[in-house]
């Protein structure tokens, strides 16, 4: 990172990097033709890429390629070949949500910084430090944290900190979403979303409507508009500002970026005395783009209705107001409109028809004697051209004028003097044709050395790809393998893990021999009886374990250190862990248990399952995203795989609750119902202040045994999260005789998926 405080922009496209550097970004992200998460966008072709470098170079810009996808095997094989020309073209980093993509990086290109993706969910300085440990760079902070949780990373870890200021806003935590995919088969995790949450949504409860007709878009937050927050952002310890909007055309990235860039001067000049934004500034940005309105996202709120846009999302603020008439609604409207176009051929003007000049100093040093000298300087890159000596003139000697005026015309290159000097013997001559030749040749080996500045060489480790590389990758055949602790796998059979969200059917679960594991939800748990509960299982001969919460952030891991020691000796075997922050919690509070990863710590590629096997994880859990061919492709002998349950689509610090006025910090389980009447359940986990989504239809791979078997997972799962005592009995029962006792499967009531068994994802 070349710049103490970094404004951070976004280019979808040339002409918003252009437009990005001509505003003042201190550096852009943007994406390759492959691996990143806007796949929609207008992305860069590998030359137009090695291009963009260079340009981005030349104007004092750093530049960060989004990788910030999961890989399946096949693309983690040709990774490599990818980044090779923007490596070597002295790219300034690669933005990585994959544990596989963040390890063969680290391997492979070792001085290429590595950015951690706010896909990664990353909660509080547990999960950075760890990835530092791994050879991160930076983080991407998660989009829901305060000021005060950035604060205590800051704090706690030495780790370039990045966090979003200004557009859209996720209704979920990124990384935690599988609503698109799930939907229609487009991965947000693949950078294909298809932004179902700006759809019309109804909450249903107890049979009726609990939101109102003009409020349906219930999953769409309001864009986020930080830059009256500017001063507390960056001392929290932000480094790097980062502007959202890869898929939004060029004047908006100008736009933005040129106010911000005013405000962050002034506050890196002035410090927070007199720091105020302009309401005319404040309007500006509105008009290039909102929903509704403008939040100033989570730094300050946990969450709440205030954040969303909820009724329609518009484009201009005024077009999403109401009680106005017909004919004055559309007057203002009007001017609005006017208003944004006349705000984009301005911002065309400035910053797209105009090239931008870089600033540069400049001395000519003449002799009759010696050579002519002439010396240019950008941004500490000096440059020296010699020439002919200086003639003694025969008649009048050359007036200075005349000697700097050819100097200076830069005409189309891209710089502009600031200061140019004339030194040396006074009364000579010299032709203009070499003053001109001097200039030509000296502002060129400036342009050519601050764009190839940063260039490296082909990394040593990376080999061209031998013939057995590229030989299809093997897949995995019908393994017979061990698990867990004493309980050894029949030939044919499978070990079990039943994870419960209420203890109502634990002691049906209990009678069932085939059972080697039981499992409870972390979010309503009683944990003075959890002793208790291990007991019966261990009686059972069941090993027994605890489901951490979906997000651990500052409050979380409060309440966990406050029952750590009730916690350690409850008589718990094993721990289901969902994020990064849970992981660190758990090795600095020396809670050693075996841990088995929840599939969103994502292990998409074999690369993945190496890296957590390294850091000594008992078990994976599959990825929900693949299908039979990929997953046995990646291997799955040491993971476990969720043959039934409910999904969850959505892990979100919104609150439906919150959003309708209607929060009594008590679980309730709302519908939401969607255009074709699908119903998707809402868990409220007022324990954690959090939301879940789930799937409006169970997943049942009771079915696909045959399937199943190809793939070979060490254990299968049952995750009941809304099933009655009856209901967890006979599904149970079905799935212990087919998977266990290789019976016909039976007839799965209702309706169901079997989500990417088959189809996988885009």
């Amino acid at each position: 990172m070349r710049h103490t405080t970094e404004l951070l922009a976004p280019a979808g496209s040339y002409d918003s990097l252009k437009a990005a550097v001509g505003a003042g970004a201190d550096a852009v992200y943007l994406g390759g033709a492959r691996f990143g998460a806007r796949a929609y966008a207008d992305n860069f072709g590998e030359k137009e890429l090695c291009e963009a470098i260079g340009y981005a170079h030349l104007h004092g810009c750093d530049l960060y390629l989004t990788v910030n996808t999961l890989l399946k095997d096949r693309e983690l094989e040709e990774l490599g070949v990818y980044l090779r020309p923007y490596y070597e073209s002295g790219l300034d980093g690669v933005i990585v949500q994959d544990f596989g993509v963040l390890s063969y990086i680290r391997e492979y290109f070792p001085d290429l910084p590595i950015h951690a993706s706010t896909q990664m969910t990353i909660l509080g300085p547990g999960g950075a430090a760890f990835l530092k440990e791994q050879g991160a760079a930076r983080i991407v902070t998660a989009r829901e944290l305060s000021l005060e949780e950035i604060r205590e990373i800051g704090a706690l870890v030495d780790i370039e900190i990045e966090s979003f200021i200004h557009g859209a806003l996720c209704y979920c935590y990124s990384g935690q979403c599988l609503l698109s995919s799930m939907l229609g088969g487009r991965s947000g995790n693949r950078g294909r979303c298809a932004q179902p949450c700006r759809l019309p949504y109804q909450v249903k409860a107890g049979g009726s409507v609990k939101s109102r007709q003009e409020e349906a878009y219930l999953l769409s937050p309001k864009d986020m508009c930080t830059i009256e927050l500017l001063p507390e952002i960056l001392e929290a310890g932000v480094c790097s500002l980062k502007i959202e909007g890869r898929m939004k055309r060029p004047e908006y990235t100008a736009g933005v970026v040129a106010i911000y860039r005013k405000y962050l001067d002034y506050y890196l000049e002035h410090g927070k005395e007199g720091y105020q934004v302009s309401g005319e500034d404040l309007g500006k940005l509105r008009c290039l783009y909102n929903r509704g309105g403008f939040s100033r996202g989570y730094y300050q709120v946990r969450n709440g209705r205030e954040l969303m846009s909820l009724t329609r999302p518009g484009h201009f603020e005024g077009s999403s107001q109401k009680g106005k008439q017909g004919s004055q609604k559309n007057r203002q409207e009007l001017r609005e409109k006017q208003a944004y176009e006349e705000l984009l051929t301005e911002l065309r003007r400035q910053y797209l028809d105009t090239e931008k000049k870089e600033k540069i100093k400049g001395s000519f040093r003449i002799s009759t004697e010696f050579s002519t000298e002439f010396m240019v300087t950008c941004r500490g890159t000096d440059i020296t051209v010699l020439g002919e000596p200086a003639q003694v003139p025969k008649n009048q000697p050359m007036e200075p004028e005349a000697i700097l005026r050819p100097l200076r015309k830069t005409g189309d290159t891209p710089f502009i003097f600031e200061e140019l000097r004339l030194e040396g013997e006074q009364k000579v001559f010299l032709p203009v044709r070499q003053l001109n030749s001097m200039r030509r040749e000296a502002l060129n080996k400036l342009e050519v050395e601050l764009r190839t500045k940063g260039r490296r060489e082909k990394p040593e480790k990376l080999l061209e790809l031998t013939e057995a590389e590229k030989s299809p990758l093997p897949i995995c055949s019908d393994t017979e393998s061990g698990h867990m602790g004493k309980i050894q796998k029949k030939r044919n059979a499978y070990a079990i893990h039943v994870q419960l969200e209420r203890l109502d059917a634990l002691s049906a679960v209990l009678e069932v021999p085939e059972v080697t594991r039981v499992s409870l939800f972390a979010s309503q748990a009683d944990f003075a009886g959890l002793k208790v509960y291990a007991d019966a299982c261990h009686k059972a001969g069941k090993s027994w374990g605890l489901v951490l919460p979906a997000i651990f952030r500052t409050d979380e891991r409060h309440y966990f250190e406050k029952r750590l020691e009730q916690l350690k000796s409850s008589g718990l075997d094993f721990l289901v862990v969902k994020n990064l922050e849970e992981l660190a919690f758990l090795k600095e509070s020396g809670w050693n248990l075996p841990v088995i990863l929840d599939h969103n710590l994502y292990t998409f590629n074999q690369r993945a399952r190496s890296f957590w096997r390294e850091q000594g994880i008992l078990m994976d859990t599959l990825p929900l995203e693949l299908n039979e061919k990929e997953l046995r492709v990646r291997g799955c002998e040491d993971s476990e795989m969720v043959v039934y349950g409910y999904l969850p689509l959505m892990v979100t610090a919104n609150c439906l609750h919150k959003t309708l006025g209607s929060c009594r910090k008590q679980q309730e389980i709302f519908r939401l119902s969607d255009r074709y009447k699908k119903e998707f359940p809402v868990v409220n986990e007022c324990r954690w202040c959090y939301n879940v989504i789930y799937n409006c239809e169970p997943l049942s791979l009771l079915g696909n045994a045959r399937e199943v078997g190809r793939i070979s997972p060490k254990s299968l799962r049952l995750s009941f999260i809304l099933e009655d005592r009856h209901q967890i009995q006979r599904i149970l029962r079905q799935y212990v005789e087919v998977f266990c006792h290789n019976k016909e499967a039976g007839t799965m009531e209702g309706a169901f998926t079997r989500g990417h068994l088959k189809r996988g994802v885009e």
